[in-house]
């Protein structure tokens, strides 16, 4: 039986503990907030997308970087596991649109209370407002401190400190720290599923507008395609946000930078343009004695009216039955192509995630236990993994934490 130190009362750090108390060591957990799982309260929009309920090639083809790194860990604990445990607490699961699998009360708090139970019935020991500043691996035991000068000596360390994402949370980056001092290499790291700066000032005056069944697609300079699908955006106050775009992100957020993006909007990605025109031609001819800007209200939102019609070049003004087809034209491409250019993606404090962290090329994906230093476990966000969103990066956190702590005896 080992004594294990998990710093970190965040999914991994909660599940890493769970998983090397069931194998009868004692364990210890330390977390710098007052409540455990301050991340997950928030995540979902407060209601927790727990994981997704669908095959482990699905959850690959949505994990965006070392996909292979995790088969051991999702073999030791996959989606299904995951929901089996929660449920033997008694808190009830449902899954919803894209087999997203979410608390039936729609209340992240009880995802945390199904954790905090099944630690507490495995005897792990809580360890609140407790911050770990230095970890010390000089020695044949690890002793972690804290910023209050306590010290605690343990046999094994699982570090689950998450990454530098809503640092609100407590998630600023220790875990990088901890692991660069022991000579672990971090790759870079950014905000990851997170909204993009436009600079087109019409998004602001179209802030609030929520747009269902469009079409997104990013091009670089080079028109090269970098991300293309249909789904649902948000105009803001800075630009974009909404499923759509943190999707994006996920694909865009660390080479942001390196090019120009710009995205355009399919507002009606159902339709051609020439389908399109025709449906314009109908509303314009229903209206036929109106002016322009009296005559796409069944075509489009009507906060979106004023900067189509801007963007068309078209008179609000003019009669419908005096626009011509090259303006009718135009107004089509600009409903097929509303250009968005991309300054950059928002901060940690608006990032679901942290793209980066450790190498995994120096932790062994059969135990989640560091090369470079024995007794030392890695698990959870502050590894370099990262996926898109639909409860995948949770499940990454089940896992990693749940191999990490099952390896320890």
């Amino acid at each position: 039986m080992s004594k294990v130190l998990v710093i970190g009362g965040g999914a991994a750090g909660m599940m890493a503990a769970v998983a090397a108390a069931y194998n009868g060591n004692e364990v210890h957990l330390f977390e710098k907030n007052e409540k455990l799982g301050k991340k997950i309260y928030i995540t979902g929009k407060g209601r927790c997308n727990v994981t997704n309920a669908s095959d482990i090639e699905n959850h690959f083809s949505n994990i965006i970087r070392n996909s292979k790194f995790l088969y051991s860990a999702y073999n030791c604990l996959n989606s299904e596991d995951i929901c089996t445990m929660i449920e033997s607490t008694g808190i009830e699961l449902k899954t919803e649109r894209g087999n997203r699998v979410f608390p039936k009360s729609d209340k992240s708090s009880d995802v945390i209370w199904a954790l905090t139970k099944l630690m507490r019935n495995v005897g792990v020991t809580l360890h609140l407002e407790c911050n770990v500043s230095e970890i010390n691996t000089d020695i044949e035991q690890i002793i972690l401190k804290d910023s209050k000068g306590n010290s605690f000596e343990g046999d094994k360390c699982i570090i689950a400190t998450g990454g530098l994402s809503y640092p609100i949370t407590g998630s600023t980056g220790d875990g990088y720290e901890f692991a660069k001092k022991m000579g672990h290499t971090i790759e870079k790291t950014y905000p990851s599923l997170v909204p993009f700066n436009i600079n087109e000032e019409y998004c602001k005056r179209m802030q609030g507008l929520s747009l269902k069944n469009i079409a997104l697609k990013i091009v670089d300079e080079n028109e090269k395609i970098y991300f293309d699908e249909q789904g649902e955006m948000l105009f803001t106050h800075f630009g974009i946000s909404g499923p759509l775009v943190l999707s994006a992100s996920g694909y865009l957020s660390d080479i942001i930078g390196k090019h120009k993006f710009c995205a355009y909007v399919d507002l009606k990605p159902a339709l051609d343009k020439e389908t399109l025109d025709k449906r314009i031609l109908k509303d314009f001819k229903e209206n036929m004695n109106k002016n322009f800007n009296n005559s796409i209200d069944k075509l489009l939102p009507k906060k979106m009216i004023p900067v189509i019609i801007e963007l068309s070049g078209i008179s609000p003004y003019k009669k419908v039955n005096e626009i011509t087809k090259e303006e009718r034209e135009r107004l089509v491409d600009i409903i097929k192509n509303l250009p968005l250019h991309i300054l950059g993606v928002r901060g940690y404090n608006e990032a679901i995630i942290t793209k980066g962290g450790v190498s995994v090329k120096e932790i062994n994906p059969k135990t989640m236990e560091s090369k470079l230093i024995s007794n030392m476990y890695f698990a959870g966000e502050v590894l370099d993994l990262d996926a898109l969103t639909g409860g995948y990066n949770l499940q990454i956190a089940w896992s990693t934490g749940y191999l990490a702590g099952s390896s320890i005896y």
